[in-house]
Formats: C-alpha cells, structure tokens, sequence
C-alpha cells in the first residue's frame, strides 16, 4: 500500500508541474492586462469567438485612434454600394495624375505615376491588402467623402466609430488623425457582423474577406508569432511619430481562423504610446498569440 501511495505521489509531482507552466493557468484576461501593463500608453483589445458568443474587452470601450484600419469601413460602405447597383467590382474608374499624390505610403502611385484606368476591384485591394493612402482617398472622393462611411456605419447600427478625415486631411494637421477613433468593441461587432453576412451580399463578403487575407502590412503584428500558414484577415492602422515620440495609432483587427476550425475575432489597438515601434508592434502580437493558444484549446 505504501509502494502505491509512493508511486501515486510521485506521478502527482512529475504530472501536474506540466499543467501548470506560466501561463497555461492564467485566465486570459489576466494574461493581456499583463502583456499591456508595461506599455506606455493605452492598450484595447476586443476579443469575440463567434461561434461561441465568447466575449473579453480590456479598455473595449476606450476611444482610441484608428488611422488605416478606417479603410475596413470604407471598404464595406464601397461594398454595400456595390450590391447596390451603384458600382460594379469589373467597372473601370479614371485615377487621374493629380490623384497620385506624393509624399504619401502609395504602391499604386508606384506602380502608376501617370494616373491609370483600374476596375474597382483592385483599387479597393490596394486601399485594404496594402493600405494605399491615394486609393482610400480616391474611394472616399468617389462615393462623397467621409460623411457617406459614418451615416453608413450609423444605419447597420454602428455607433462607436467616427470617420471624419481622410488620409490628406490627416496628414495635414496632427490633431485631425484624432477625429477618426472607434471603440474596440465596436470593431469587434463590425467584423462580426461582416464575417457572418450580415452586412454585405456573400459575394462582396466573400471578395473583400479574400483581400484581407492577402493583407502585406504589419506582419509582426496579430499574424507575428501565429504558426506559419495561419489564415488572418486583417486590417492594420498605423500613425506617423511625432519629435516626442510619441505614435497615436499601431493598430490590427482581424478575423483568425483557428486550428479546431473554429474562428477568433480580434481588434488590439496601442495608442498614444511613446514606445518604440518593435515593442508597440510586439503586444499585439502576443495578445494575439495568448487568445489564439485560449481559444485553440
């Protein structure tokens, strides 16, 4: 009896070690407030398993800076437009020289400096998959400006994103970045209710989810320490720096599909931080890392 109560004992001590390694017995959300305690400046994160109704907000209702990740809205409203016979994805519209701006991130100006004929389609992949600056403009000047992506957020009853500026305005007066904020959570429900399709018809759902997985910026961010192969359809945002370096927006949102085929919807957003890029881009990485290995369990 002893020989077992020994032997029961030192399985005991040899087993639950393995269970219990840093990290594999911290909840979450105490994981994140972790990872984001150290940061120097604000942290949000939202966090949605849509086919548990699972939720976790950190700081979910903060309003905080969205730069480039406004593209995603703009790509719905363009979208939505689109089932509504106003465009077709094929229709080919006249960029003009003048539109090809300088002095702002554009691979389609790179790639077409006089001004081109494109079909919609890949000018909207330009704004998402490589956050063209003068396309998202372009698109915005199309379909009559900001005003058109709020009162369309407003109608499919999204009230915590604000869209005033365009990338020219923000990149005229620092301040104006600030204008265009979103609440994590409401991101969150925004991806949600796109990826469900509950927004857009299945085809553009199906066209515009495509072109955020072919999305080339921020790899080191949600997509940084995921295994190799991992599907991520995101949108990043990032802002300039300033001489006080401080940086408003390093932001990704995305929808993760994970390996038990189930799906993780993330929005992380580091603002107002005076980090230095590796480690604004790095939390986001391991929050993204920390909810995948959660919910892969």
């Amino acid at each position: 009896m002893k020989n077992v109560i020994l032997s029961a004992f030192i399985l005991f001590i040899f087993i639950v070690p393995a269970f219990a390694q840093p990290g594999n017995d911290v909840p979450l959300r105490s994981r994140i407030e972790e990872l984001a305690k150290p940061i120097k400046g604000i942290v949000g994160v939202s966090i949605l398993n849509p086919e548990t109704g699972d939720t976790l907000s950190y700081n979910g209702s903060a309003r905080l800076v969205l730069h480039s990740v406004m593209k995603f809205p703009i790509a719905l409203t363009v979208m939505h437009l689109v089932d509504s016979g106003v465009f077709t994805l094929n229709q080919l519209m006249h960029i003009p020289k003048r539109d090809m701006v300088k002095d702002t991130y554009s691979p389609m100006r790179d790639k077409y400096p006089k001004g081109a004929d494109l079909p919609l389609s890949e000018i909207i992949k330009y704004m998402v998959a490589e956050s063209d600056n003068n396309a998202c403009d372009f698109l915005l000047k199309t379909i009559g400006g900001a005003k058109t992506v709020q009162d369309y957020m407003l109608h499919i009853g999204i009230k915590g994103i604000a869209i005033r500026a365009s990338e020219a305005d923000m990149a005229s007066m620092w301040e104006l970045q600030y204008t265009n904020w979103c609440k994590p959570v409401e991101m969150t429900m925004l991806l949600d209710q796109f990826y469900r399709g509950k927004i857009l018809a299945k085809p553009t759902t199906d066209t515009l989810y495509h072109i955020m997985t072919e999305t080339t910026t921020g790899p080191n961010r949600l997509k940084g320490l995921l295994p190799a192969g991992t599907v991520v359809a995101h949108k990043t945002g990032t802002s300039p720096t300033n001489a006080e370096g401080l940086s408003p927006a390093t932001n990704d949102v995305g929808i993760i599909t994970l390996p038990n085929g189930k799906h993780l919807i993330i929005s992380v957003f580091v603002c107002n931080s005076t980090d230095d890029e590796a480690t604004r881009e790095g939390v986001i990485a391991k929050i993204g890392k920390a909810a995948f290995d959660y919910y892969s369990r």
